[in-house]
């Protein structure tokens, strides 16, 4: 959708909810049933695993669709402007800035700003779990702000996820510490934030869009590096088509696997989460790269 689309929508949006939002009164009677609004999965993660059993999670992004694409229904808006707490993320879904800057009032946790300062352009912060640990803090205090009668129990349970991501950063740290080579090949330039953390030479066939053509003269370097650095995998991704990986793989001789950006849960994968996810492409990268 074309941004002079995309701001007719978002205005149209606007115009019908607009009447609904008097009658959308406070989901929850003295804070017995916070509702907590996730703009997509990882985060959709984080607040379950924070608010357990006082909560309705509404995730924004179904299973199976890609986050950067949705555009928000009437209902969902509504969602976000009667939540009593919004965790999202700046510069990822545009529809759901626009919904959060156009309509809301209450509290929100912008992951874009808990989780540390972003590299231009590259929203995929969660596959560094130290940043999501930051985030899971951050939300967690705001539920105890808004929600003080179970503040000490989404404490606990904040603190409770963190050591967890924590664990999985040292796994991370250990696992990957000695390789044979340092180097991944991944379909589209998600992985940035996981490369820095941990020391990995990240290459993207696709940029950051997953929709993104690459130019001849980039194959032919791709080509050049694999050969050169003894590459023996390209990563394909979940929710993206692997057409392109798979066609390098093949000239070249080598094999494929994935490498799972987390954007969100499939049906191959719905009985998963974020951390068993991790520990997963966490394995794929020992094997591809040859890690003691």
């Amino acid at each position: 959708m074309t941004s002079w689309a995309r701001r007719i929508a978002g205005a149209v949006t606007g115009l019908l909810v607009a009447p609904l939002l008097g009658a959308c009164g406070h989901l929850g009677t003295a804070w017995e049933q916070p509702t907590v609004v996730a703009s997509f999965y990882p985060l959709a993660f984080v607040a379950r695993q924070v608010v357990g059993n006082h909560e309705r999670v509404v995730d924004l992004t179904h299973p199976g669709q890609e986050p950067h694409e949705i555009e928000l229904t009437v209902g969902q808006t509504a969602d976000v402007v009667d939540a009593d707490v919004v965790l999202y993320e700046q510069g990822l879904q545009p529809a759901v800035a626009s919904a959060v800057a156009e309509n809301r009032t209450g509290p929100t946790v912008d992951a874009a700003v808990s989780g540390g300062p972003l590299r231009a352009g590259d929203p995929h912060f969660w596959l560094d779990p130290v940043r999501l640990a930051r985030v899971t803090e951050a939300f967690s205090r705001e539920m105890a702000r808004v929600d003080p009668a179970h503040a000490a129990d989404y404490r606990r349970r904040g603190h409770d996820l963190e050591r967890r991501l924590h664990r999985l950063d040292e796994q991370y740290r250990r696992r990957l510490a000695h390789c044979a080579r340092r180097t991944i090949v991944v379909s589209h330039d998600a992985f940035g934030y996981l490369g820095r953390r941990y020391g990995l030479h990240v290459v993207a066939i696709n940029g950051l869009s997953p929709d993104a053509e690459p130019s001849p003269a980039h194959l032919r370097q791709l080509h050049d590096l694999i050969r050169t650095d003894h590459i023996t995998t390209v990563f394909s991704e979940a929710l993206a088509s692997p057409v392109l990986a798979d066609t390098l793989a093949h000239d070249l001789g080598i094999r494929t696997a994935v490498l799972d950006p987390i954007e969100g849960l499939t049906d191959a994968t719905a009985d998963q989460d974020y951390l068993s996810l991790m520990r997963r492409n966490l394995a794929a990268i020992q094997e591809a790269n040859h890690c003691d």
